[in-house]
């Protein structure tokens, strides 16, 4: 009997089958993404979204924005739990777009492994799908791509593109902000998706295993490190749109999404040259997670404000007589949210400033004070 023809991608690999139940898997939850702008189903060569809603705005500018959830994966692929990643990656896209006041459209992703194994990549699909629908985004389509000999058989890599609206003149940033603007800070769920490189230093460094239990937490340490990012869309344009700024000047004048780069940087980069703004430590305490990081380091929570949002996850420039009303909104979304600043203009205190931040020559920011000690 002759042999049964050998598949030569197989051998070399690639397994198409389970790539294929992969997909049947993760179809449902794509699906429930779907309004009836969302053409096409699954499995297309293109996604396809109809923008007829377009021409209810007078002058539509789309917003776009693509990131990955960076080494956090590993900390995921090291306890085999993959059903948080997908909201870390929806957060870290989805949520830049809102930074210039634009509602989020569609979001594609792309997924890289070593070996597809249907179930984990399933997971991840479903992370990204529920926090799609979470953020009023439509998943329109993706990449699952094995590549053995480049990636271990059990690594993988995420990322992923949305694309947004804004109305012309509803458009968010540094050209809108004025002298007096109150700074203020929205509460982050820990560490988000950035850092985790100084993150896997110290916890190797100190002999620490993702699986060993973490008194501090309550949970494994994986677990603890695992805490998804917070999804800021939708009570962020509820709030542009609440303070009158969904067209025209209204009261939130600029946003900045605290990621790579912490607190100063990130704030820096959404205020007008010749601005600047001193973020007050004493108006909040940094969540245990970065406390409890920075003592098994042995280092300070100043030395990693470069690297970590150490409790904000985003900033908001704000009129100065729309304060109290935007952290009255944001607290009936749940959003903890408190003033850390004030913007001023013209000459600034003495001592050193960040700016020019991600190659934006903007404001100027610095950290003063001591951070509390307790609950702010």
């Amino acid at each position: 009997m002759a042999a049964s023809p050998t598949n030569p991608y197989s051998e070399a690999g690639v397994d198409t089958a389970a790539g294929d139940l992969a997909v049947e898997l993760m179809k449902s939850s794509v699906r429930a993404t779907h309004g009836p702008e969302v053409l096409g189903g699954v499995g297309g060569f293109a996604g396809l979204f109809d923008a007829s809603a377009l021409r209810d705005f007078r002058r539509p500018l789309l917003a776009t924005s693509t990131d990955g959830v960076g080494t956090k994966v590993a900390i995921a692929q090291a306890i085999d739990k993959h059903d948080t990643i997908g909201q870390d990656l929806v957060g870290m896209v989805v949520d830049d777009i809102v930074v210039v006041g634009a509602k989020p459209l569609f979001m594609t992703d792309y997924i890289a492994c070593g070996k597809v194994f249907p179930e984990r990549i399933a997971d991840i699909v479903r992370g990204i799908a529920e926090a799609c629908t979470a953020t009023g985004t439509a998943l329109v389509g993706g990449e699952t791509a094995e590549h053995p000999g480049l990636l271990g058989p059990r690594d993988y890599d995420v990322a992923g593109a949305a694309t947004g609206v804004v109305e012309a003149d509803g458009i968010l940033g540094a050209d809108r902000v004025q002298d007096g603007d109150v700074v203020l800070a929205v509460e982050s769920s820990g560490l988000h998706s950035n850092g985790y490189s100084l993150v896997r230093h110290i916890v190797t460094n100190a002999g620490l295993g993702y699986g060993d239990n973490a008194a501090d937490f309550g949970t494994t340490w994986g677990e603890a490190l695992l805490e998804p990012t917070r999804l800021y869309t939708l009570p962020l344009l509820r709030l542009i749109e609440q303070l009158g700024g969904s067209t025209g000047v209204g009261g939130v004048h600029s946003l900045s999404h605290v990621t790579g780069g912490g607190i100063a940087a990130n704030l820096a980069r959404v205020l007008p040259q010749g601005s600047w703004a001193e973020v007050d430590r004493s108006t909040w305490s940094p969540s245990p997670v970065f406390r409890v990081l920075s003592d098994i380091a042995g280092s300070t929570l100043e030395s990693a404000e470069g690297t970590w949002n150490l409790g904000i996850g985003f900033l908001a420039v704000i009129a100065a007589d729309k304060k109290d009303a935007a952290i009255a909104a944001l607290a009936a979304e749940g959003m903890p949210a408190w003033q850390v600043g004030t913007v001023g203009f013209g000459a600034r205190p003495a001592g050193e400033f960040e700016q020019g931040a991600k190659g934006v020559d903007g404001g100027a920011v610095r950290l003063v004070g001591a951070y509390a000690d307790g609950a702010k």
